[in-house]
């Protein structure tokens, strides 16, 4: 992989998802290339489950815009369907852009 590391999770490697309606480990770069794929996954686990969902970010080197609206529009699809969107592990400069956009009061982040 040219913009990732040997196995695909280096900070330029796309967004991956992987987990299930509970749990989710969100990692690589997640913006306007991955948003659709990551839109698709994140939607599919709100619909399927119950309670809150985590999204581990720990693994997530960056986002983008795009990025962004799709963790937002996920905690407004949980909202409807009745769940919490929980942020675990959220990287020290995706906090300080939550806490600069204010959006860290609207998310539930550990």
């Amino acid at each position: 992989m040219p913009d990732g590391t040997a196995d695909g999770t280096g900070p330029g490697a796309p967004a991956y998802i992987k987990g299930d309606c509970a749990e989710l480990t969100v990692g690589g770069r997640l913006d306007v290339r991955s948003a659709a794929d990551a839109r698709v996954a994140l939607h599919r686990a709100v619909d399927e489950g119950h309670g809150d969902l985590v999204l581990d970010l720990t693994d997530l080197h960056s986002w983008d815009a795009t990025g962004l609206g799709v963790i937002m529009g996920a905690h407004r699809r949980a909202g409807r369907a009745d769940r919490r969107l929980v942020l675990r592990g959220v990287p020290p400069q995706m906090q300080r852009l939550l806490v600069a956009t204010r959006l860290h009061r609207i998310l539930t982040i550990q």
